[in-house]
């Protein structure tokens, strides 16, 4: 019992499971978590972001921050529909790295304001998408900060759903601050559709609808269509571009691949991979309500 008890108390390194075994789904997971860091220097090693290096770190690692946070919320769907319980292990690696990029993102928009707190207290509090992002933020520090097992016991296993759950709310927040840029980037409408399908699946879900290949791919398709009036009518009140030919954009390949196109290539893919699961274990039988209604810390 008292090696048992050792056992438990010593650390989880990232690559270890909770028996610390290696782990190979988490020593890739986390190798890849610093894929994005690399890219990043990269780019500013080869002069890619230009001489204002800063401002493409600034954007860039946004997107990432934002990127990472909704892969976090992928985890669930992923491992639900592909009916794959172990994927669920790496949810909080992804969610927490979504953190440490969202810090990197505040510390090189501190450095491109040449840290001049008085200007960049001023616009956090005058600037909606500052004001915005700031909030997500400060709750991203929180579920940060008590995303340890030790917080589920100082405030109870309920209490710490209740207060992750609000993750949904946070990442929904940084995709707001992402469309509330003064300029105008196609991943903004990407990020926003995959978010909305992310929130439509939880739905689906409650009415044992998340593994149904049927419904998913209608939702792929609504997924796509919320896509293309959302960037039409975005661009249209926020930039006074016209509506109707942006949603004519939306519905050909003139201009390349557009949001839309890609929120329903994603979405049939994940309804493919549904009906492909479902042939294979028509049997199984995987409720996601249950394993988010317990705290991921349990199930690493």
């Amino acid at each position: 019992m008292a090696l048992a008890e050792q056992s438990r108390s010593r650390a989880i390194w990232p690559w270890q499971d909770r028996n610390h075994a290696f782990s190979w789904l988490k020593a890739s997971t986390f190798a890849l978590m610093f894929g994005p860091a690399i890219w990043l220097v990269y780019q500013v090693d080869t002069g890619r972001f230009g001489r204002t290096a800063l401002g493409g770190m600034t954007y860039w690692s946004g997107l990432w921050a934002t990127a990472i946070l909704l892969l976090a919320l992928v985890v669930t769907p992923a491992a639900t529909i592909l009916r794959w319980r172990r994927f669920i292990v790496v949810r909080r690696m992804i969610g927490v790295t979504g953190l440490a990029y969202t810090i990197a993102h505040l510390i090189i928009y501190f450095a491109l304001r040449y840290w001049n707190f008085s200007s960049i207290a001023y616009e956090m509090a005058t600037r909606l998408s500052l004001i915005v992002a700031t909030i997500s933020t400060i709750g991203l520090v929180a579920l940060g900060a008590t995303s340890l097992d030790a917080a589920i016991g100082r405030i109870g296993a309920k209490a710490w759903q209740r207060l992750h759950n609000t993750v949904y709310a946070l990442t929904a927040l940084a995709v707001v601050h992402y469309l509330l840029s003064p300029s105008m980037y196609s991943d903004q409408y990407l990020t926003s559709g995959i978010f909305f399908w992310l929130i439509a699946w939880r739905a689906l879900n409650r009415r044992k609808l998340g593994t149904d290949a049927s419904a998913l791919a209608l939702l792929a398709v609504a997924s796509c269509f919320f896509t293309a009036f959302l960037e039409a009518g975005w661009t249209w009140a926020y930039h006074g571009y016209e509506p109707v030919g942006t949603l004519g954009y939306n519905f050909t390949l003139d201009f390349g691949i557009s949001p839309a196109w890609k929120v329903l290539a994603l979405g049939l893919v994940l309804a493919l991979a549904a009906a492909s699961r479902r042939s294979s274990h028509s049997n199984a039988d995987f409720d996601a309500r249950e394993m988010e209604s317990r705290p991921a810390t349990a199930r690493e």
